[in-house]
């Protein structure tokens, strides 16, 4: 009555897993109870790779989603402000470091002597020179002739 050389006593004692007189086939415990359950690890299977892509799909879809929500907001990524901060720590150490060159300048011009205030320009030193000059010849001009 059937393929594969399987007999049977009657139509109704073939259960859903395998021919014989139980669920599990002849005796109980025979091939029909290994297929059942390759079946069912094949289905868990690929219920676990559709929920792998799944989550893949989700996960990408939310990245996307806190992407925008952080440009929408003016947010700043981590490695952006980590380099910002790297940028104030060199401008705070340069700013350090020429405050102390600046009081070490200051140091040395208060320890210099008093000096003689300062001389007058050169250009106005040489004007009063020149109009002096000019006033000994004629003074010479006028008395010497």
């Amino acid at each position: 009555m059937q393929d594969g050389g399987q007999g049977s006593s009657g139509g109704s004692s073939r259960g859903p897993f395998g021919a014989g007189g139980g669920p599990f086939g002849a005796g109980g415990f025979g091939s029909g109870r290994g297929k059942f359950f390759d079946d069912l690890a094949g289905v868990a299977g690929g219920a676990f790779s559709v929920l792998s892509g799944a989550r893949a799909e989700i996960e990408s879809a939310v990245q996307a989603q806190v992407e925008a929500l952080t440009a929408r907001l003016n947010l700043v990524k981590r490695e952006e402000l980590d380099a910002a901060l790297e940028v104030a720590r060199r401008a705070r150490e340069e700013a350090e470091s020429l405050a102390a060159r600046v009081t070490a300048l200051e140091a040395r011009l208060d320890a210099m002597p008093a000096a003689a205030p300062p001389a007058a320009p050169f250009e106005a030193g040489a004007a009063t020179g020149a109009s002096a000059q000019q006033d000994e010849p004629e003074d010479k001009a006028g008395g010497g002739v």
